[in-house]
């Protein structure tokens, strides 16, 4: 794997807030290139594949993304450090309590629980995928702009499934239940080595209009999907897991958001209110309540402060 693209900050990418609040023991720094992880050496530059990320790549995976069916989405193989997976596989088992059982006629399966506490590996994986420079990168994949993480992993984080769990069609909720905030898309990493697709839970993408699945994604070691959300997004795993030896079917997900307000512009809800202010201010102040706000923004704007 190469190093991270050109134009990212490294102490955003590996040294950011939330890893120093790790075990000294769990993760340490042997070195400015390499983080320590349970005594496994991973390369800073070398926890994702940069090859993702250069604009060309960026322009392909995005008409890749649209021209998908039967709805947009985009499969990605290997784009992170397999080393970096097989540790966040391991720390599946180290949380017993992190977990929340979901049953019901249309879906059984488990997952981490609301604001989970993460191994260190797995911590890591969320900070690389929700940092600015990731959200960026799918915001030119997507299109959408101004997308927001979820450090609290609302229907994310930690997946599992066990033998006989299926999970019904269907589209994912629209706004998150906490922040009422609207659900953009989901992004998924598998993490089971050898997958065969006869062992059911393939995660297949329906055609609604047409009742019929049109492409199963196998949920085989290291690969990815990202999945935005949209009416006609429906998706599931209908074919029981038989998996040998009772073997699960793992993946960690975190989904993306956006404001209904972003982009917009807000006025002096966007600005600082200071105490005490200068008579001019004042009297612009005033003046501004006065105006109608098209002409107000027609002012700012000839003398260039749109």
């Amino acid at each position: 794997m190469a190093a991270l693209p050109t134009g990212l900050c490294s102490h955003d990418f590996s040294v950011h807030q939330p890893l120093a609040l790790l075990s000294p023991d769990e993760l340490s720094e042997p070195s400015a290139d390499f983080l320590s992880v349970r005594s496994v050496l991973l390369p800073r530059t070398e926890l994702v594949d940069r090859s993702f990320f250069s604009p060309k790549q960026r322009e392909r995976l995005h008409d890749q993304l649209m021209s998908a069916a039967p709805f947009p989405h985009l499969v990605l193989e290997n784009i992170f450090n397999p080393a970096l997976l097989e540790l966040v596989v391991e720390e599946f088992d180290t949380q017993p309590d992190n977990w929340t059982e979901v049953k019901s006629r249309y879906e059984s399966t488990r997952r981490s629980v609301l604001g989970p506490t993460l191994g260190p590996a797995t911590q890591l994986y969320f900070d690389i995928i929700h940092s600015g420079w990731f959200i960026d990168w799918l915001s030119s994949l997507t299109g959408v702009p101004y997308l927001l993480p979820d450090p609290k992993l609302f229907g994310g984080g930690l997946h599992e499934s066990r033998t006989g769990a299926t999970f019904a069609v269907h589209r994912d909720f629209n706004r998150h239940r906490h922040l009422g905030l609207k659900n953009e898309m989901v992004f998924i990493t598998y993490l089971n080595k050898g997958w065969d697709p006869d062992w059911g839970s393939g995660l297949e993408l329906w055609d609604k209009k047409h009742d019929r699945c049109v492409t199963t994604v196998q949920p085989e070691f290291g690969r990815t999907i990202l999945l935005p959300h949209g009416p006609i997004s429906y998706h599931g795993h209908t074919k029981p897991l038989q998996a040998p030896d009772d073997r699960p079917r793992r993946s960690v997900a975190a989904y993306y958001y956006s404001s209904p307000l972003a982009g917009k512009q807000h006025g002096d809800e966007s600005a600082s209110v200071f105490m005490k202010t200068h008579r001019v201010d004042r009297a612009k102040a005033v003046a501004r309540m006065l105006t109608p706000p098209v002409l107000w923004l027609l002012a700012r704007k000839i003398a260039g402060r749109s």
